[in-house]
């Protein structure tokens, strides 16, 4: 019994040295080169943010360089594409949000990717609520303006949002179906050209994620009309949802994610999520997370590719049974 005993024993501490070896050539391997997060969307935008807080973050980390790369365009395959192509050794990583991995493959009749072979899924980063907001000249106060607006003139009104295929445009071709409305949808490669025409009266309305519009609400040079989420948040707790103002079943909230290139190594994709736990845990990184509108939500890596495919077959529900096209 006391031989069997110490043969388990040993067993268990030569896995635990094992994992412990593992772990450390991940470490090591990730500290050999210098970091490359790609945002498919320019400067300035809410997945731009969160990308510099994780490269930030990943720098001090592995005493390296680490790098944000705008690519945006084709909504977000440009992007998904340099990473793709990259060399699989989590170097180069992919800060995207959940409309090009969950919604693009159903809604875009050539997406040129499939998510779970082209890509291996890390962590999920962070949440937030999407919002329906217009500029003050627009004359619209709430949901129910803008819903009075569009049926006096079907088809005259506009709406932007970060791209074809974003939860923003299916939040929009939502809120269309719901309201029983009929408004354009004018698609912008990222949110800070579309805040521009926003700002400057030539769209009176746009779907944007919460963190890159809580800046320009607060100024008041933006007005919120409604959030595209079950309840309202904490981090904006005037801001009404659609539901309350009568237009129900526009639930679209916004995640991010991080990805790398298929054929990554398992020990250095399950270090790169340990890895997001720490840095999104720091008191700093939360807080300005909290200030941008965002709570940070992480997943093994299992969990989070099981969630793309669930919500991708969610989404894939949706959009046929609503006939959303990219038009």
């Amino acid at each position: 019994m006391t031989s069997r005993r110490t043969l388990l024993a040993l067993a268990s501490l030569f896995a635990l040295m094992g994992t412990a070896q593992a772990q450390s050539a991940a470490e090591k391997q990730l500290a050999s080169d210098k970091f490359t997060l790609v945002a498919p969307f320019p400067a300035g935008g809410a997945i731009d943010a969160l990308a510099r807080l994780l490269a930030d973050g990943l720098a001090k980390r592995y005493d390296q360089t680490a790098i944000v790369e705008n690519a945006p365009g084709g909504a977000g395959t440009i992007g998904m594409g340099k990473v793709k192509r990259a060399k699989a050794d989590g170097h180069t990583l992919l800060v995207i949000p959940a409309g090009n991995l969950t919604i693009n493959p159903t809604l875009m009749p050539k997406f040129p990717f499939d998510v779970q072979k082209d890509f291996v899924a890390v962590t999920m980063l962070a949440t937030t609520p999407n919002v329906l907001v217009t500029h003050p000249k627009s004359g619209f106060k709430n949901v129910n303006d803008v819903i009075k607006a569009a049926k006096a003139k079907p088809g005259a009104l506009f709406y932007a949002s970060t791209g074809i295929g974003s939860g923003l445009h299916i939040a929009g071709e939502l809120f269309k179906d719901q309201a029983d409305i009929d408004i354009q949808h004018v698609a912008y490669k990222g949110s800070t050209p579309a805040i521009n025409d926003l700002m400057a009266g030539t769209v009176p309305l746009m779907f944007g994620n919460l963190p890159t519009m809580l800046p320009h609400l607060e100024s008041g040079r933006l007005v919120a009309l409604g959030l595209t989420d079950r309840a309202r948040t904490p981090n904006a707790p005037d801001i009404p949802t659609l539901a309350e103002q009568g237009v129900p079943g526009v639930v679209v909230p916004s995640w991010y994610g991080l990805l790398a290139p298929a054929g990554t190594p398992a020990n250095v994709v399950d270090q790169l999520a340990k890895d997001m736990v720490e840095i999104l845990a720091q008191p700093h990184v939360r807080d300005t997370l909290k200030a941008q509108g965002m709570t940070e939500w992480t997943m093994k890596p299992a969990a989070f590719d099981a969630h793309i495919r669930t919500e991708t077959a969610n989404w894939a529900k949706v959009i046929k049974a609503r006939n959303i096209t990219m038009d």
